[in-house]
């Protein structure tokens, strides 16, 4: 909201010498964040120039220019003796002007906004001595259609070449902008900035409401019906409509300068005197307003919903469809035999938003009907939205218009209509209204203190509720608070307390950080994920960290059948995006699209992990309780929050894709393999101490069946019982790779790291002294069935290799013809020690045969 300075001290006391910056610099006290100062950035000679010739010359790049000669009175071209009144020759590219017309000149030696410095210069052919000048190029807006060109009423104010531009347009005033926030409609006003300007300072203000009362209704105005069958949350389109009728106004009439002078200030193009009398009572007291062509107008004007089919060509020249949402203005038609809101009626606007062009004020209209009405928020706000049509009405409207304010805006532009267009009022006029009166807000006086923490008395909260014009009354130790009708955002006592503070000033609140408790340092289960997390970068694995949000798609991507616990998944209301609505419900969908990036990126070999939080809601969960704001929730409301928010494991999950070793001069390198995402695993079971059983699994996608390990707890424990399922690891299916476009074998892994954590939270890590004796070696080659997992040969070999067993490892694996079809031999390297002596070599055969009977206990052999 851009508001002139000389405008603003109509309504407010400004002290002498109160600048721009001043103004600004106290509204942002009360909660208006300063968008800018502009005007008083113009300098130099800007004058009054009568256009004298205009020779349009065509140019090679297919523009038209026009050589102009342009009197500027005593500021022509220098002479011997300094300035003359020759005129001077100026190049315009811009052709809404002619001979004769009094036009903005910038001479050399001004400077415009943005440090724009004018001197003469050679351009298309010719000298140019100096600038017609536009709206734009002199900050008087965004929008122009040409050069400024000086109407009528300068004429008739004896305005002559020469004459000082800056003073005539208001250049040397200062405007300040200011962001109205969403809930603060009231001040895309004059009024509502010096209001909250004095609630600053304390500065005089004066209501220029309280001097328009209209004089009451002599009798039935125009007729007008609110026929709104289909509200929006129960609440009317519409609950008031005022209807003005002034005839006889002249339509070349021009508006007076004043308000051609602010209208620009504050960023609006004059248009003509109807046009600009409504921007300008909307301007000053926040009330939209529209007006009609009285004598285009057929039958009553009717405010109702939209029926299917109905289009309107609105003033911006668009053709517009029509939603059965969509509030309307319209009457009986061009036909007036037509039904007033009927099937036959003509819909004449967008009630809030924008006219239509059927009533469009033009040059012949003489007879007027203004409409100032209090459209509802949420309704308006839906119609701008759906038809991308933000207009200054409805950016009022969706914020909330003060519904007290149609009778008296409508008599502003009715008295200004008559004063400057000799147009004579109706005293009939129309105000259907459907308000209620609004509710008192109960509030303890003393909770402005409790949430604010200022020592408040109830003196200073309720006085300061009266300032911002809140009616209150004591009820039983209790406020009652009647909200403004301009403040439609006063709803419960939250909304007051801020208000309170607003106005006693934020910088008045005491700074106090509150004191944090002793920190107790991680928890044994953090620093276990951060051990995992920097084992595995050591190892050479990319940690990442993805947005947690994934497509639906994504599970089809991964193949996942339609039973799968995995499609289960958490929908946003308001997601970032529309493509993402859903949280995820394991971590490998976000990591495969960080693998897909990196390769699409020229990445080659690729092995990056993530922990992190999944989303795996229950079906039976009760739906989570909305508490309200006015106490803390108690234990039961708690509790049922709890009980609403869906299970979050914390999952590790890995993606392994190119070359686990890389050729180079030592021989050739290596794919990454299944049993790589295998490895991965193992490792993060060491970390956290959990001994792991791994087991062939052929029915678990996205992975690879024949191709894909399942996992499980090998031990009973205090923190897990053995055969409990931790994750899978392994090659992913052909289909998964292919769907997502990955490299042929791309390995991944997804583990369990709650599981994880508490099987190994009580086990306690005890460090084993390094033995000073020799190690004992010994290698099996054992043949065992197909169907028979190594993990249970290895657990078995375990068990019978006794207490001096250091270590086992699988070395080899063969499938032949030596070993037998449905067999294969796999090779462990046992290694024995003693902590207290060297073991003898009855000792380790006893341990190699117990290993050996064990292993045969599950079909194993020694292999010959």
């Amino acid at each position: 909201m851009r508001v002139p300075m000389t405008w603003l001290a109509e309504h407010v006391a400004l002290a002498p010498g109160t600048t721009a910056a001043d103004v600004a610099a106290s509204l942002v006290r009360v909660g208006l964040e300063e968008e800018g100062i502009s005007g008083g950035d113009v300098t130099g000679p800007v004058v009054v120039g009568r256009v004298l010739t205009m020779e349009p010359e065509p140019q090679k790049n297919g523009k038209t220019v026009n050589w102009c000669t342009v009197d500027v009175g005593p500021h022509g071209p220098d002479g011997p003796d300094g300035p003359t009144d020759e005129p001077r020759g100026i190049v315009c590219g811009a052709h809404n002007f002619a001979p004769g017309d009094l036009v903005v000149v910038s001479l050399p030696g001004a400077v415009l906004p943005g440090g724009f410095a004018i001197a003469a210069r050679r351009t298309y052919g010719h000298t140019s001595d100096g600038m017609v000048c536009s709206a734009t190029e002199l900050g008087l807006g965004e929008e122009s259609d040409g050069i400024i060109v000086l109407g009528g009423e300068h004429l008739a104010a004896g305005v002559r070449p020469g004459d000082d531009a800056l003073a005539l347009l208001g250049l040397s005033e200062q405007t300040v902008e200011v962001n109205v926030t969403p809930d603060r409609g009231y001040c895309l006003s004059v009024r509502g900035v010096a209001r909250e300007y004095a609630h600053a300072t304390g500065a005089a203000f004066r209501d220029p409401v309280l001097d328009l009362a209209p004089a009451p209704s002599t009798g039935e105005g125009y007729e007008v019906r609110l026929a709104d069958d289909a509200p929006v949350r129960g609440r009317p389109g519409v609950d008031r409509f005022v209807a003005r009728v002034v005839r006889g106004v002249d339509p070349t009439a021009p508006s007076p300068a004043h308000v051609r002078r602010r209208l620009a200030q504050a960023g609006m193009r004059p248009i003509s005197l109807t046009v600009d009398v409504t921007n300008y009572v909307m301007l000053e007291l926040g009330q939209p307003l529209h007006a009609y062509d009285l004598a285009l107008l057929r039958g009553p004007v009717v405010v109702r919903r939209a029926r299917a089919g109905e289009r309107l060509r609105t003033l911006d020249g668009t053709e517009r469809t029509l939603d059965p949402e969509d509030l309307l203005i319209t009457d009986s038609g061009e036909d007036t035999g037509g039904t007033p809101g009927g099937p036959g009626s003509r819909v004449v606007g967008l009630a809030g938003v924008m006219g239509g062009e059927a009533l469009e004020v033009g040059d012949g209209t003489v007879d007027v009907l203004v409409e100032s009405a209090h459209f509802d928020a949420v309704s308006t706000g839906r119609t701008a939205r759906r038809h991308r049509l933000s207009s200054e009405a409805s950016r009022r409207f969706e914020r909330g218009v003060d519904p007290a304010l149609p009778p008296v805006a409508a008599e502003l532009a009715v008295r200004m209509l008559v004063e400057h267009g000799g147009g004579t009022a109706e005293p009939a006029w129309t105000d259907v209204s459907l308000l209620r009166p609004t509710a008192p807000v109960p509030m303890d006086p003393q909770l402005p203190a409790r949430l604010v923490g200022v020592a408040w008395d109830d003196a200073e909260v309720v006085a300061t509720l009266e300032q911002i014009g809140c009616t209150v009354t004591v009820e039983a130790g209790r406020l009652q608070v009647v909200p403004p009708t301009w403040r439609p955002d006063l709803t419960g006592p939250a909304d007051l307390v801020e208000e309170v503070a607003r106005l006693r000033g934020y910088d008045t609140i005491p700074e106090r950080l509150p004191t944090p408790p002793p920190g107790g340092g991680l928890t044994p289960a953090q620093r276990t994920v951060r051990r995992v997390r920097e084992h595995l970068a050591s190892r050479g694995l990319v940690e990442v960290l993805s947005y947690p949000f994934v497509s639906p798609a994504a599970h089809d991507a991964l193949g996942l059948p339609a039973d799968d616990a995995r499609r289960r998944a958490l929908r946003l209301l308001n997601p970032m995006s529309d493509e993402q609505p859903e949280m995820r419900t394991n971590l490998l969908t976000p990591l495969l699209d960080t693998v897909v990036r990196n390769l699409g990126r020229g990445e080659g070999d690729v092995q990056v992990f993530e922990t992190g939080l999944v989303v795996r809601p229950d079906p039976a969960a009760p739906a989570a309780p909305v508490p309200g704001v006015e106490h803390r929730p108690d234990d039961a409301e708690l509790a049922a929050l709890d009980a609403a928010v869906p299970h979050q494991p914390r999952r590790l999950a890995a993606v392994l894709t190119g070359q686990a070793e890389m050729a180079g001069w030592q021989g050739p390198g290596r794919p990454v393999g299944w049993d790589d995402a295998v490895e991965v695993t193992r490792q993060v079971a060491g970390v956290v101490g959990v001994p792991l059983a791994v087991a062939a699994d052929d029915a678990h996608m996205p992975w690879h069946p024949g191709r894909c390990a399942v996992l499980t707890l090998a031990e009973d424990g205090p923190g897990g019982d053995a055969g409990t399922l931790v994750g899978h690891a392994g090659e992913l299916h052909p289909r998964v790779v292919a769907a997502l476009g990955l490299p042929a074998r791309t390995c991944a892994v997804e583990v369990d790291l709650d599981v994880l954590l508490a099987a190994g939270a009580h086990r306690a890590a005890v460090s084993q002294p390094l033995s000073r004796h020799p190690v004992a070696k010994e290698d099996l080659a054992l043949v065992v069935p197909s169907g028979v997992p190594a993990a249970a040969v290895e657990a078995a070999l375990v068990v019978g290799a006794g207490e001096h067993l250091e270590s086992i490892r699988l070395f080899d694996v063969y499938i032949g013809l030596q070993v037998g079809e449905g067999h294969r031999s796999l090779a462990y390297a046992l290694r024995f020690r003693a902590a207290d002596r060297t073991l003898t070599a009855d000792e380790v055969a006893r341990a190699r045969e117990g290993a050996l009977r064990a292993a045969e206990a599950v079909g194993a052999t020694l292999r010959t």
